[in-house]
């Protein structure tokens, strides 16, 4: 996974006032948890903002005061009409201890079924996955230029190493669907073959 640095402050307080007058100063509180007490925090919101409005998962190198963690993103709380950040969690990691996360999904390649007209499906945008920080990759990617119309790929068909995914080994990741327009591949694919075979036996033909 990638990482950030984030510089934290303590919190003399921890109540509503506090949290108010905080969020006032452009800072967001914050809590890490998971590994022993609480640690009550607040952060600068222009440097908590491009962790949390980033299509990325982090794990974030803590600095508060006097004491250094490394942690990812639990849960966040956003305003309701401004959409700015208003609470944010982090659960502390342990090295040697496996953890859940949420990656993203992402593809690379063009498929098959998209190229004749089709029209990609993607049911998971994330996959939650359960492994060793360090065996958590950036991302899930899936290379996607085999699949043709009618085609996917399930969770049971994602392997990463290290890594176990938590989601049910049946369901669809992505798929390719039909859609007007699109052609039929073993049609499309018949004709080529047929093409090719007349080409050769007019070649053959000249030859004589």
């Amino acid at each position: 996974m990638k990482k950030a640095q984030l510089s934290g402050s303590l919190r003399a307080n921890v109540g509503k006032k506090d949290a108010a007058a905080l969020r006032i100063d452009s800072r967001v509180p914050c809590v890490l948890y998971g590994q022993g007490e609480q640690t009550h925090f607040s952060v600068k919101r222009v440097e908590l903002d491009k962790i949390i409005f980033s299509p990325d998962v982090y794990q974030v190198e803590l600095e508060i005061e006097d004491k250094k963690a490394l942690g990812i993103v639990r849960e966040v709380q956003q305003h309701p009409v401004k959409d700015t950040l208003q609470h944010v969690d982090f659960y502390e990691l342990n090295v040697s201890k496996k953890v859940r996360v949420d990656l993203p999904v992402r593809t690379t390649g063009a498929a098959k079924g998209v190229l004749n007209g089709g029209k990609l499906s993607l049911a998971f945008r994330t996959l939650s996955c359960y492994g060793l920080p360090g065996d958590l990759p950036d991302a899930i990617t899936l290379d996607i230029s085999p699949i043709k119309i009618g085609q996917s790929i399930r969770v049971s068909e994602v392997s990463i190493a290290g890594v176990t995914i938590l989601d049910p080994a049946n369901a669809v990741v992505l798929g390719v669907k039909i859609s007007r327009g699109a052609v039929d591949e073993d049609e499309d694919e018949a004709v080529e073959e047929a093409t090719e075979g007349e080409a050769t036996e007019g070649e053959g033909k000249s030859e004589e």
